[in-house]
């Protein structure tokens, strides 16, 4: 069996977080966005952590509406978002039926995948999430956060990976928090 890696553009989320603090707006997004669907990424990652936060806190924006606008113009590439387990996209935990009910809006708002993950590695904080995202009809793509230290190991990480796959996630990937 022939096994596909798949990139994800990372640009419409990741890019102008680490450049200029999450502060693009969506009417400099959208006329880009169809040039990016054109090329045939696996996914375009454009919602998640800072991103929700900076459209209501310094933009004036409504995220919900911004998803919706992207997936308007994103007409054959999966839509991605980052999630931050139990925290969501906030910074702190939630209850199981708030994470449940944000996963669901996020996908019936436009969103296809929903890479979720935990900065500690702890599966009791995403397993919420992944099954939520599974319920609603989404990819849920459970990321391991890669470290160096004495505690993480290959055979920690494919522990990790194992509990993963246990929990049904549809695909996994390696996150570098760096």
């Amino acid at each position: 069996m022939e096994k596909k890696i798949g990139i994800t553009e990372t640009i419409l989320r990741d890019a102008h977080q680490s450049l200029i603090a999450t502060r693009m707006r969506t009417e400099d997004m959208l006329p880009i966005i169809e040039k990016l669907d054109d090329i045939g990424y696996h996914s375009l990652e454009a919602w998640g952590g800072a991103t929700f936060d900076s459209c209501i806190r310094y933009l004036n924006e409504d995220p919900w509406e911004r998803l919706r606008k992207i997936k308007d113009k994103a007409k054959k590439t999966p839509l991605q978002m980052l999630l931050r387990g139990q925290n969501l996209l906030g910074y702190r935990h939630y209850a199981d039926d708030i994470v449940e009910y944000f996963v669901q809006k996020a996908i019936a708002n436009g969103m296809d995948i929903i890479r979720i993950f935990d900065a500690l590695n702890d599966p009791r904080n995403i397993e919420t999430a992944i099954k939520a995202c599974i319920r609603e009809g989404g990819h849920a793509q459970a990321a391991i956060c890669y470290t160096t230290s004495p505690f993480h190991s290959l055979a920690q990480f494919a522990k990790d990976a194992k509990s993963l796959e246990d929990m049904g996630a549809n695909s996994s990937c390696i996150k570098d928090m760096a």
